[in-house]
């Protein structure tokens, strides 16, 4: 079994952004029409946080999830408040371990999957000690 790591932090909410206005860059040639209908800028944390006390932002270590479009290096926002159901991606915290998994439940058994071929799906047993954290809700990468 691949081992992750997962570094995380809380949103606070306690930092203020700057919103600045978007500029048109007019790469389609009809920039100086739609200036008409320009927007205040674009506040990250309004569009990405849905519930600021139960969000936290983590960095995911590992190969997990790439065919979910997950990768190393990537900062995956988690919401607690979030009911994990089927085929939602969750982080789910086994045997002490904290692991990043899409998340399958029937009457009565518990899957947590992987998004590789190269790692077998977890079958959680009545008696693993799992928790699971919280549900993924957005991913950000820097290209």
């Amino acid at each position: 079994m691949e081992v992750e790591k997962i570094v995380g932090s809380s949103y606070t909410g306690s930092k203020r952004f700057t919103q600045h206005n978007i500029t048109t860059a007019n790469a389609t040639g009809f920039g100086a029409a739609a200036d008409d209908y320009a927007e205040r800028g674009i506040d990250l944390n309004e569009q990405l946080i849905r519930n600021k006390p139960a969000s936290f932002f983590m960095k995911v270590s590992g190969n997990s999830m790439i065919n979910a479009g997950i990768f190393d290096g990537d900062v995956v926002i988690v919401d607690k408040s979030v009911k994990p159901t089927n085929n939602k991606i969750v982080i789910a915290v086994i045997d002490g371990e904290m692991l990043i998994r899409r998340y399958e439940k029937t009457i009565n058994k518990l899957r947590l999957v992987p998004e590789t071929p190269k790692l077998s799906p977890i079958e959680v047993s009545e008696f693993s000690d799992c928790i699971i954290w919280g549900v993924v809700v957005c991913v950000i990468r820097c290209l």
